[in-house]
């Protein structure tokens, strides 16, 4: 009897030393309101990718931590998995499922997420790489590019699955460079027939890559300056560059630019680039943010696409804010889109 209660002291002993060196955290983000686009009805929709994440951090020892994080994507008006149909498909953790080590080497971990090129650009545009039509990051500022083409159809554009991710720590206090290296693995894509034909087309469904995906991007920020380089070559063997730069004049107010060009010659017989340029703001005025862009892409031998984008935020709190967006868009035909909702972060 005394032995067993020693075992259950032991234990209990050790469960409260791995409680107390362990952080599991449960958040998310809910988006929700109304929107409408020119030949559209009004409908609830979004502004921002809705989540429900699960992520923990454990003190190993030595300067060494082991992490991960799980995110599922739903949509806020039906409470579905994000996008999923009956012809599409979406993972459950379509937004990321990672785990990991973080020391003073920096941050490795495997599985899928932002690639380091996404996750690196949407720190220099106006709204952050939200997939509402009035931001830029899913179109214009990617020039159209995507990172997974090989997954089944409607997965998402911008992460690699089947990766390995390396975040180095900070040189000099400003600078980090970031890789994501994919696997030869196939993902469920369907039938791609770039430079083949629909009886055989050069990438049959569930095919592997040509060539092992890969994504570097570095950053520098110093001050009120910030810059930017990235390139990424995705399954298909497309690749995109960018270079990108922010600054802040005043407290308030911070400038964006990035210039990108994107080559599908591997695929594409005809007109393989495509260039695209954005420029935008964020100015805070009292409880609330302006934000402001204006974009071009230019595809070869395509009609050229511009939009004008304008927003405003309006913080009720420190993880609520109202929002409001309109854009207008031009290329073969215009199109205005108009915005108004309600985010929550928890």
């Amino acid at each position: 009897m005394k032995k067993s209660l020693v075992i259950l002291a032991l234990l209990a002993a050790s469960a409260a030393t791995a409680q107390a060196q362990s952080n599991v955290a449960i958040y998310g983000t809910i988006d929700s309101g109304i929107n409408k686009a020119t030949g559209t009805t009004l409908a609830v929709g979004k502004r921002d990718n809705n989540k429900l994440g699960f992520k923990g951090v454990e003190d190993l020892g030595g300067g060494l931590s082991a992490l991960f994080q799980l995110e599922i994507r739903f949509e806020p008006d039906t409470g579905a998995v994000e996008n999923t149909t009956t012809t599409t498909y979406r993972p459950l953790f379509q937004g990321q499922s990672r785990v990991g080590l973080q020391g003073g080497f920096g941050t490795l971990r495997f599985g899928r997420g932002l690639s380091a090129y996404q996750e690196t650009s949407i720190t220099f545009e106006p709204w952050s790489g939200m997939p509402t039509p009035a931001g830029f990051m899913t179109d214009l500022q990617v020039a159209g590019y995507t990172s997974d083409p090989l997954s089944a159809a409607g997965n998402s554009r911008n992460r690699f699955s089947n990766a390995v991710f390396y975040n180095s720590p900070l040189f000099f206090g400003v600078g980090q460079i970031n890789v994501t290296y994919g696997t030869k693995e196939a993902n469920g894509n369907p039938a791609i027939i770039g430079r083949g034909t629909a009886l055989a087309p050069q990438f049959p469904a569930n095919s592997p890559p040509a060539e092992a995906p890969y994504s570097v991007s570095g950053t520098i920020l110093s001050g009120p300056l910030g810059l930017m380089a990235a390139y990424e070559k995705n399954g298909v063997e497309t690749d995109i560059w960018s270079v990108g730069a922010s600054y802040k004049p005043i407290n308030p107010l911070k400038l964006m630019v990035t210039y990108q060009r994107q080559n599908q010659d591997y695929t594409l017989p005809f007109n393989p680039a495509t260039r695209a340029w954005v420029i935008g703001a964020n100015y805070l005025v009292g409880p609330g943010k302006v934000l402001a862009g204006f974009g071009r892409k230019s595809p070869d031998g395509v009609t050229m696409t511009r939009q004008y984008s304008l927003g405003y935020e309006y913080n009720l709190s420190v993880r609520t804010y109202l929002y409001s967006d309109i854009s207008t868009r031009h290329a073969d035909n215009h199109v205005n889109y108009y915005s108004l909702g309600i985010h929550h972060n928890f």
